[in-house]
């Protein structure tokens, strides 16, 4: 029982309780913030230094003197610098932006929807068909299904797993702080690393792409000027819309007598041009003199500006999808297990490669705290996250199905389905060639902000500074544009690099971290029951397998 002295002490502790926790819930009144050292400790802790109170008090005192009617009054810039926009990067290609730092801008449920689909859309679009040759039409459409409701799942979990931590204050908390605060330094070291390899696979799958369109690019732009037609040179079908396979040695029902691309000199100088002008031995290198002096800029935020052109691009690419599909129509032959020229198995055995593209192809885990952030209504964050992945479903579907079904009949088989659909029409396709040069200019803007990401999570744990010095930079940017060109010269297969990306990155930040994580702090509230233990395990072996079958694939 309380005696009656102790009553206003209780009542004065309350309202000093009360004020720091108003405190808390803003920004503008809580700039200096000291985590306890020891939370279960029966020390004093030190919530605010002297140093930092006074300079709490100074910036106060210079706010108000920036609301000042009084010119004179009003500080100089460098004393409060403007805030600046604040980008969130994806790592599959695309940055969305927050307004000032202090105080980000809410958005509207439809605005956070779109959001997030704009993020997510990357360049596993490309791959879809390939995908679903790879895994057979019916059980490819099943696993784009099971593994966008499993990626949502994940998603979901990474999203509410900040709210599980009690007594914290988690309302600036990212994904790897809550890996560090249930697994220590072994948490926030390996979400650390699995999101540079997404991150360094999504740049390397971007320079192959880059030197792709480049070349086919320049060689439009070639055989235009100098009226050079490769289509009699090139094994495909006839007539006005063409579909070519790029590798017909790859196609066992093809006559091997087809030489592909065999264009004589003639006296134009062809032979020069494509000695120079080459996919693998000479384009990967030019873009070498382009995007290595961006990737050194100490601020991305100008090329988040062009960002949008993502929207466009895939806008773009699911309007010339329609537009092949009802001029080339559907060419479709149904057998479960047996192979035809015109349709593949329902079902292969290579299905794995399909799952790990998709394992990219919706990861959105390691920034999707910071999007919800912006959302005004909070309640809805999982209701617009689901909507957001079924919208990215279907549109994955939609491109995926329409250029399967369309691929033509014979000469051709859908075993030519290439992993980016686009080498799939020649390069002489006026509507093809717009997509190229528009998804290139997009790219080359894109690029430096995904390693404008990777400086920044790597530089900033290493050194504590996202720009150490021009020297680090420069060595971290040589690394990571070496293995771009690499793998444009030696290995340019865009769906093996997404499928072994998307597996190594989803096993720990899809699979593992969340359902431990989850588990943990269920057992730590004594809530685990067996149900879920054995689901979110389930989870985990998934993730593993995932990644094995990858590497059992040809």
């Amino acid at each position: 029982m309380m005696d009656e002295d102790s009553k206003p002490l209780l009542g004065s502790m309350r309202a000093v309780v009360d004020y720091y926790t108003d405190s808390l819930d803003s920004r503008q009144r809580r700039p200096f913030h000291v985590e306890p050292k020891n939370i279960v400790g029966e020390d004093v802790q030190e919530r605010v230094s002297a140093e930092a109170s006074v300079l709490n008090s100074r910036v106060h005192y210079y706010g108000r003197l920036t609301a000042s009617s009084d010119r004179l009054l009003v500080p100089p810039d460098h004393v409060i610098p403007a805030a600046e926009d604040i980008y969130v990067y994806s790592p599959l290609g695309t940055a969305y932006k927050v307004q000032g730092g202090d105080s980000p801008s809410k958005n509207p449920s439809i605005v956070t929807i779109f959001a997030i689909w704009n993020t997510m859309m990357g360049t596993s679009i490309l791959s879809m068909p390939w995908g679903i040759k790879q895994a057979g039409f019916t059980l490819g459409i099943i696993i784009i299904v099971l593994m966008g409701l499993l990626m949502l799942y994940c998603c979901y979990r990474v999203l509410k797993s900040t709210k599980s931590i009690p007594y914290v204050d988690t309302s600036d908390w990212e994904f790897p702080d809550v890996c560090k605060y249930y697994l220590g330094a072994f948490g926030k070291w390996s979400s650390l690393i699995f999101s540079l390899v997404s991150l360094v696979g999504a740049m390397v799958v971007y320079w192959v792409l880059m030197s792709n369109f480049m070349f086919n690019t320049g060689e439009f732009i070639y055989n235009y000027v100098h009226n050079v037609s490769t289509s009699d040179k090139e094994y495909g079908t006839n007539g006005s819309e063409r579909v070519v396979c790029p590798y017909p040695d790859l196609d066992p029902d093809r006559n091997r007598s087809v030489v592909l691309f065999s264009v004589s000199d003639n006296g134009t100088g062809h032979a020069t041009f494509d000695r120079w002008w080459s996919k693998t031995n000479t384009v990967p290198f030019y873009l070498i003199a382009l995007l290595l002096p961006l990737l050194n800029f100490r601020s991305a935020s100008f090329f988040a500006r062009f960002t949008f052109l993502g929207t466009l691009s895939v806008l773009y690419l699911i309007f010339l999808v329609t537009l092949k599909a009802i001029r080339l129509g559907f060419h479709l032959e149904f057998h479960w297990f047996v192979s035809s020229e015109v349709f593949v198995a329902e079902f292969r055995s290579t299905v794995p490669q399909l799952s790990g593209v998709l394992t990219l192809a919706f990861f959105i885990h390691n920034c999707i705290i910071t999007l919800m952030k912006n959302n005004k209504h909070q309640e809805n964050n999982v209701r617009d996250l689901s909507l957001a992945y079924l919208l990215v479903g279907l549109t994955y579907l939609y491109v995926g199905v329409l250029i399967f079904a369309v691929f033509p009949s014979p000469p051709l088989s859908k075993d030519c389905i290439e992993p980016n659909f686009l080498d799939n029409f020649p390069s002489g396709d006026i509507m093809v060639f717009v997509a190229r040069t528009c998804l290139l200019f997009q790219m080359t803007t894109v690029y430096p902000l995904l390693g404008y990401l990777v400086r920044v999570q790597l530089m900033g744990q290493i050194f504590s500074n996202p720009y150490p010095g021009f020297l680090h930079v420069f060595f971290l940017n040589i690394f990571v544009v070496g293995a771009g060109v690499l793998m444009a010269r030696f290995y340019p297969n865009i769906g093996s690099i997404i499928r072994f990306s998307g597996a190594i990155c989803g096993l720990a930040l899809v699979f593992v971290l969340p359902s431990l994580i989850h588990m943990i702090s269920l057992k730590r509230r004594d809530e685990l029951r067996w149900p879920s233990a054995l689901f979110h395990t389930f989870l985990i072996l998934l993730g593993v397998a995932n990644l094995i079958g990858q590497f059992f694939m040809q």
